[in-house]
């Protein structure tokens, strides 16, 4: 398989931990931080109650938040964040039901050249409004995402409401499907992953990553489906669609399109139910260095999952 070249352009995303409850606190299971050790011990020592920090506000008010600046805030970890450079975050809760099974956190840090986004939406009176995101220097495109609406179907956000399944969308900047392409192109937004984010209680929330070329969100980014309708009983995960930076497919002798249980890291999404980030291993797909997956449950079961790559 050909291997991606060694240069890398600088990321979006600057570290992502993954948070589950133990008796009755979220505790730190896996992340992966890069060169910042400091933060990562502070992370690693950390614990969280219903509504402590940003993994215990997901949690207890059961919905993705996102906060765009740590001083004076609730988050817990701010003088290890402002060591590491980091500004801001996105808590994506993974509910199974009712239960919570756990926390995804991005955070990110902002300066002049870091453009990309991850937005939340929610639905209001029968429309898609954004509850909050995270743009770094995509001042404009943020300002017109605040002005923005979309009815079930319509755009990245309507489409993933329509569907109750995650999408990929490309070419944002020239694509007529993507509503704000005329603000996406001249932000450098290149491609778009939206996914659901199921929560008790029957509300709608829709996340999307927006990532630019050069601050990528990620490299490479990839949908499984897990649904009986599409795997059968003996269960697994199927991939359905993925964008790389690489041309070609994203399957061959060395990376299957299909996952079984507990094979890879795709297979360990579905046995363990959690979410799962890996970095620095020989698992993840030729010439990256990290990758993050995530579960997307519906009806007692995990029906998707997502997947980005470093």
């Amino acid at each position: 398989m050909e291997t991606l070249t060694e240069t890398k352009p600088r990321p979006f995303i600057g570290a992502t931990e993954v948070w589950v409850p133990k008796d009755g606190r979220l505790v730190h299971a896996e992340g992966d931080y890069g060169a910042m050790t400091a933060f990562e011990e502070a992370s690693i020592q950390a614990s969280f109650g219903p509504g402590e920090g940003l993994p215990g506000k997901a949690w207890a008010e059961a919905r993705p938040v996102v906060l765009k600046g740590f001083d004076g805030s609730y988050f817990k970890r701010i003088e290890a964040a402002k060591e590491a450079g980091l500004t801001s975050a996105v808590a994506l809760p993974v509910f199974d039901g009712e239960v919570l099974r756990a926390v995804l956190v991005v955070l990110c840090g902002e300066d002049e050249a870091t453009t990309g986004a991850i937005e939340v939406w929610a639905e209001r009176d029968g429309l898609l409004l954004l509850d909050d995101g995270y743009y770094g220097a995509a001042k404009h495109f943020e300002w017109v995402s605040q002005h923005t609406h979309f009815p079930k179907g319509q755009g990245l956000p309507g489409g993933v409401w329509a569907a109750q399944t995650p999408m990929l969308m490309r070419d944002l900047g020239s694509g007529y499907r993507f509503i704000r392409s005329e603000s996406a192109g001249r932000a450098g937004l290149t491609t778009g992953l939206g996914l659901p984010v199921p929560v008790p209680g029957g509300n709608t929330y829709v996340a999307t990553l927006l990532s630019a070329r050069g601050t990528p969100i990620a490299r490479r980014f990839e949908i499984w489906d897990a649904r009986e309708a599409r795997v059968g009983a003996a269960g697994g995960a199927e991939l359905i669609d993925g964008i790389c930076e690489r041309e070609g497919r994203l399957w061959d002798e060395d990376n299957p399109r299909r996952a079984e249980v507990w094979q890879g890291p795709i297979g360990q999404v579905l046995g363990s139910g959690l979410p799962v980030v890996i970095h620095d291993k020989p698992v993840i797909a030729a010439g990256y260095g990290a990758m993050v997956a995530l579960p997307i449950y519906r009806a007692g079961a995990i029906a998707h999952v997502v997947a980005w790559y470093l």
